[in-house]
């Protein structure tokens, strides 16, 4: 990209904890983007042609630089994201382990011959899709990367890295941890620049032959009709408005630990963190006193204090939308019974919304960005049911309940990618295959999941070769 710019053409990164500038990248142009797919089809040809071995080696080497660096990469994610120091480590020493997992399993990746005649042979070999555009959303900035590149580039696959513009630093550290383990810069490329210019740019490219994109619902439709032009493949994680459903026989201390736990975690910014907790009637009161106590013990401080419980919001705009929000459900009679208001620009006091009815938006496809535990009411099963499966949102839930068999009735009719029986939502492994339904997206991350999807199916046929 060019680096002739001034101030007017760069993004400015602030800490959201201290407000203070952290630092700046390029905006990038069009004809940056140009540039930058035009090098990714050259890397997609130097990468590709090397041994898959040799590629699974030096994306172990990834994972070692990424351990290496850990705190220095941690440190950045806290500082320009708000996510406290702790989990910020945990999400880095995730992608160390995403980088390992995606090079082992990429090993074991095997073709097949299938069976036709006693002179022909069919092969079917998995091959790659080309240049992957990996559009990455400001909550997870790094361990989002890998879930994306690392598959990509396990399969041969060049990539494109467009980072949040609220959190590039981190991508731009992590994408050099991985041209210094080797991979070449050709085939592993990063622009930063806004995403109404240049995620548009990108997803209408015909030098693009998969996008894979987490955020809102609203962004991924947009993406998926740019990429429409060329038939480009799509992989979307999207917005979610996660229910816990929550029956009269559990353990209330539990209940509201995992329910608290999943709304505060990076000051409740997450897509499959439990945003609806669907109490029964006859505990719906003691729950909600529990969790006003809990919420109110919370502390909110930056990110970097070892003593905080939460960090600010992503900035101040995030913070004023989510008061915004609450107050306009209040308006329709709920009522908010602790915290409810932003404070010091970016932060967000603990909050518990309760008396929210089915028909009020935050009960259906409104998602609430904030540390924000809402709290709604039910009779029945059936009842708890149609309430979770209202939302246009599927990508996770979760179900508590002593009846074991009651659990797994409830999961197995909650229309979602995901239903954690026994605690919320907010769940996810390696290994498991992790995607929406509904306005979710569709796609699945996951070792085995993704590694398929980054490829395409080619079959080989060889006429006569057993004759």
């Amino acid at each position: 990209m060019t680096d002739k710019r001034n101030e007017f053409d760069c993004i400015h990164v602030y800490n959201p904890s201290t407000h203070e500038l952290m630092g700046t990248v390029p905006s990038a142009t069009a004809e940056d983007v140009v540039q930058v797919l035009s090098l990714a089809q050259k890397g997609k040809e130097i990468w590709g042609e090397m041994n898959p071995d040799e590629r699974c080696d030096i994306l172990i080497k990834v994972a070692d630089k990424i351990l290496e660096h850990k705190e220095e990469l941690a440190k950045i994610v806290c500082c320009e994201q708000g996510k406290i120091f702790r989990f910020s480590m945990d999400e880095v020493e995730k992608a160390a382990s995403l980088f390992r997992g995606y090079a082992e399993k990429a090993r074991y990746m095997y073709g097949a011959v299938l069976p036709d005649n006693d002179a022909d042979m069919i092969m079917v070999r998995h091959e790659p899709l080309g240049v992957i555009a990996c559009i990455i959303p400001f909550n997870f900035p790094v361990e989002l990367i890998a879930q994306k590149v690392a598959p990509a580039l396990a399969t041969g696959n060049a990539v494109v890295v467009k980072p949040a513009s609220d959190t590039p630093l981190s991508a731009v550290y992590l994408m050099d941890l991985l041209h210094q383990a080797g991979v070449p810069e050709e085939a592993a490329q990063l622009i930063t620049g806004s995403g109404s210019i240049v995620g548009d740019l990108i997803a209408s490219s015909p030098l693009i032959n998969g996008i894979s994109l987490t955020g809102s619902t609203e962004v991924g439709i947009h993406i998926a009709n740019c990429a429409s032009k060329n038939l480009t493949q799509t992989f979307l994680e999207l917005g979610g408005n996660d229910a816990l459903v929550i029956f009269e026989d559990v353990d209330i201390e539990a209940a509201v630990n995992e329910a608290v736990a999943a709304r505060i975690t990076n000051s409740g910014q997450v897509c499959c963190s439990t945003k609806r907790c669907i109490v029964h009637n006859s505990i719906k009161e003691e729950f909600v006193a529990l969790a006003v106590e809990k919420m109110k013990n919370m502390k909110v401080g930056n990110a970097m204090d070892p003593t905080s419980d939460l960090g600010p919001l992503i900035n101040e705009s995030a913070a004023i939308t989510a008061e915004k929000q609450i107050a306009d459900m209040v308006s329709l009679g709920a009522r908010c019974v602790t915290g409810g208001h932003h404070f010091n620009k970016t932060y967000f006091e603990p909050s518990v919304l309760t008396d929210v009815t089915p028909d009020m938006p935050v009960a259906k496809d409104l998602e609430i960005f904030a540390p924000l535990v809402t709290v709604i009411g039910f009779e029945t099963e059936k009842e708890a049911i149609d309430i979770v499966n209202q939302s246009k949102y599927g990508l996770s839930g979760g179900v508590m309940s002593a009846d074991m068999a009651r659990g797994i009735r409830v999961a197995s009719k909650i229309d979602s990618g995901g239903v954690v029986v026994g605690g919320s939502g907010m769940y996810r492994t390696n290994h498991m295959p992790f995607g929406g339904h509904k306005m979710s997206g569709y796609g699945t991350e996951g070792f085995l999941n993704t590694l398929e999807e980054m490829t395409k199916t080619k079959s080989i046929v060889i006429k006569n070769v057993l004759r």
